[in-house]
């Protein structure tokens, strides 16, 4: 007897689209090799839904929607917008999209501030980046203005400001060797692809070279 395999959340049979078995009797013009022509050609000719039936996968979009939030919070947090731009990729309805994402805000698996605060924290300390960059960043991870602003505030110019020094102290041993002005193009270049201001930025930059003996006279002008 062959055992039938039940589906979770389903009563359909788990391969809809797959013709009877007709066996090897001369009296009914399908040999072994005509059946499972005709059942690979019902099985290729099936619908998507039946497809994702027999992969077992929900049918109901909200349940899809529910499986992909949480596939892709495993292990990463996101923000609200992240998960919306991956429904919306997989044709999710917006009203099933919208149903599981705000079900999950008032759980606290979607949180934007806290996704802002722990990326500020995360990129100025691991990266160095200053305030500049770190706005364009959430921003384009779809957190919003006012979240942003609260988790910028993390960082005052004073703290920036010793980020900056940090970074320009471990980058200037390589350039030692180079000429002044190619020094100060290097170093405030490195700064300035991390957000920093151009006056934060000279200023940092004249006050290391100054340090290891350069003449900065002249450097006060904008680079």
């Amino acid at each position: 007897m062959t055992r039938r395999t039940e589906w979770p959340g389903s009563d359909a049979d788990p391969d809809p689209g797959a013709g009877p078995d007709y066996g090897t009797g001369s009296g009914t013009g399908f040999g072994e090799g005509a059946g499972r022509r005709a059942r690979s050609r019902s099985r290729s000719s099936g619908s998507p839904s039946s497809s994702r039936a027999e992969k077992g996968e929900p049918r109901d979009p909200v349940e899809q929607a529910r499986n992909v939030c949480l596939r892709l919070l495993t292990g990463t947090p996101r923000t609200r917008k992240q998960l919306a731009d991956a429904l919306r990729k997989r044709e999710i309805p917006d009203e099933a999209a919208e149903e599981v994402l705000s079900r999950f805000e008032d759980v606290g698996l979607i949180d934007d501030a806290a996704f802002a605060d722990a990326w500020v924290e995360s990129r100025h300390h691991g990266r160095g980046l200053a305030r500049r960059a770190l706005v364009r960043e959430l921003r384009t991870k779809g957190v919003d203005s006012a979240v942003i602003d609260e988790a910028i505030g993390q960082l005052d110019s004073e703290q920036e400001e010793e980020t900056a020094r940090e970074l320009v102290a471990r980058k200037l041993r390589s350039t030692r060797g180079l000429d002044r002005d190619r020094r100060l193009r290097r170093l405030a270049g490195m700064l300035a692809r991390k957000g920093y201001g151009e006056g934060m930025a000279l200023r940092v930059v004249r006050q290391a070279l100054e340090e290891e003996g350069e003449d900065t006279e002249g450097l006060e002008e904008p680079f």
